[in-house]
């Protein structure tokens, strides 16, 4: 499982704030409602953000913000049981410490949605992989000053 090439990857993973909080707390990420398939190309050391259009799932405010960062971690994916008919996969985060900034002073900056006719669209794909700079620029101002990797 992970990578099929060598190198460092880098993702976005559109979850609530709400849903955010909880894999912060938990140490892990989700994605796809439980199915591992694209969890599994996600690779120890890659990095990922946490994008939130909303503060909760359904019936939360609108929020658009980068709300979380980390590294994936050399764990295994695995599965846990949320319910009888709900077992979602899951994958091991380090989380790093960070500060939730809105999306749209950066709109101008981010190659991964350049010349979309509507930005927000490219997040409905849920996980999926961004370039590194663009990693960069959003996790460099989510770091507070003098944090430490």
């Amino acid at each position: 499982m992970g990578n099929d090439d060598a190198g460092q990857h880098f993702w976005v993973n559109t979850i609530s704030r709400e849903h955010v909080l909880l894999g912060v707390e938990g140490g892990f990420t989700q994605a796809d409602h439980g199915k591992p398939t694209r969890l599994a190309k996600l690779a120890a050391g890659d990095g990922i953000l946490f994008y939130s259009p909303r503060t909760a799932m359904r019936a939360g405010e609108a929020l658009q913000e980068f709300t979380a960062w980390g590294l994936l971690t050399a764990d295994p994916i695995y599965q846990v049981e949320m319910s009888p008919d709900f077992r979602p996969w899951r994958r091991r985060v380090d989380f790093r410490e960070a500060a939730a900034v809105p999306i749209r002073p950066m709109l101008g900056e981010l190659s991964f949605i350049a010349g979309a006719p509507s930005w927000g669209m490219v997040f409905r794909r849920g996980l999926f992989e961004i370039p590194e700079t663009d990693f960069e620029l959003i996790t460099g101002r989510m770091t507070p000053a003098g944090a430490a990797d």
